[in-house]
């Protein structure tokens, strides 16, 4: 049973869900406190919600600076979480994590550097947001961390943690995100918009008078400042050169490529490949030789994968079940089998054949509408 009031710590971004997610737990009675995740360089004094210098008995926060991108942790996100969080009278916190996101950027980097896809969005929510804030969480006492993401949380019978379910906008579900939290985490999460339709959080965000209320969402990598991941790569990596060819699955040389960055299993578009009498998409990434092998849709499609790292929001998984699996964050879940093997891998065998199956995503595993947990693809 959760209590009817409690200290709340609020993760703003800047963007309509949380800043209607700051109002729906005030109505519910919490104290809220908001706070603004940045991994900007520059460490300063602490700047209390009316703009003031002062020192802090809270949280560290550091000074804005002026970047032009439109995503999920630039400064005009930080001044919009701020003007939301003077409107609602609650405290606003922007935090250094600087070090943190490091950890992020390098697993970004290390990942397409060996030729898989990853998800930060993911690894952010593991180890920063139902993570890193849990320890801020603590400091001033506050027994909740909130968040702004379209999913649920439900007391489950007589189970120990709640479920976590898909949110009530399929169209907006972010469950998929949240399958790495540690489920001793669920007890201590709240996500008011999950009981909500998108254009429900607008209204009532129009109706309070806030300005992020026809805010577009986040559609870009928030440490990706260009836009361009395979560049922010490159940049990164420094000079060691992923060049290579592009080959079809018949092992024909097609085309050079710039770096093997550049790509992700079930791409179309961008490989600068012409002359072709059907659709080629990427089947293959080979970061051994910087192969990228492409071949027709028929040759993208796999019935099973493999995958490691596994986390589980249920207390006993069986060692086989049926499920509902999904690949990717923008795809729908799918009928299949799973099966817990001996070396610790789970293994999964859809129903019918699937495309788009890339190592260094996640696989997650529902029942209907909730999560049970998943692992990342090899």
């Amino acid at each position: 049973m959760r209590p009817s009031v409690a200290r709340v710590l609020l993760a703003m971004s800047g963007g309509v869900d949380s800043s209607t997610a700051a109002h729906l737990l005030i109505e519910q009675g919490h104290e809220v406190i908001g706070a603004f995740m940045r991994h900007g360089e520059q460490a300063v004094e602490a700047c209390a919600v009316d703009g003031s210098k002062e020192s802090s008995p809270l949280l560290p926060i550091f000074e804005q600076r002026k970047d032009h991108k439109q995503g999920c942790c630039s400064a005009s996100d930080a001044e919009d979480a701020r003007k939301v969080a003077d409107r609602l009278n609650i405290p606003f916190y922007a935090l250094n994590l600087e070090e943190e996101f490091r950890g992020i950027i390098d697993y970004f980097v290390d990942e397409y550097t060996h030729g898989r896809t990853p998800n930060p969005c993911v690894m952010c929510n593991n180890k920063l947001k139902f993570g890193k804030l849990f320890d801020y969480a603590n400091s001033i006492e506050a027994e909740f961390v909130a968040t702004g993401h379209y999913a649920r949380l439900e007391s489950n019978g007589d189970e120990e943690y709640p479920a976590l379910k898909m949110g009530v906008d399929k169209n907006k579900d972010q469950s998929y995100v949240l399958f790495g939290v540690k489920k001793a985490y669920l007890k201590r999460m709240l996500l008011p918009v999950g009981g909500f339709e998108k254009p429900e959080i607008r209204d009532i965000a129009g109706t309070l008078g806030l300005k992020v209320a026809e805010k577009k969402d986040s559609q870009e990598i928030c440490f990706v400042t260009s836009g361009k991941h395979d560049q922010f790569v490159r940049e990164r990596r420094g000079d060691d050169s992923k060049a290579g060819k592009i080959v079809s699955t018949e092992g024909k040389v097609l085309a050079d490529h710039p770096g093997i960055e550049r790509f992700t299993i079930g791409q179309r578009k961008g490989m600068g490949i012409g002359g072709l009498t059907e659709p080629y998409f990427v089947v293959e990434i080979r970061p051994e030789t910087n192969e990228v092998v492409v071949g027709t849709k028929e040759a993208l499609g796999r019935t099973e994968l493999f995958a490691d790292r596994l986390n589980w929001l249920v207390n006993e998984p069986k060692s086989s079940f049926k499920c509902d699996a999904k690949i990717r964050y923008n795809s729908a879940a799918q009928p299949a089998f799973a099966e817990l093997q001996d070396d610790g891998r789970l293994k999964i065998t859809f129903d019918e054949k699937i495309n788009g199956v890339a190592p260094g995503q996640a696989v997650v595993c529902y029942d209907e509408d909730r999560v049970l947990g998943g692992g990342w693809i090899l």
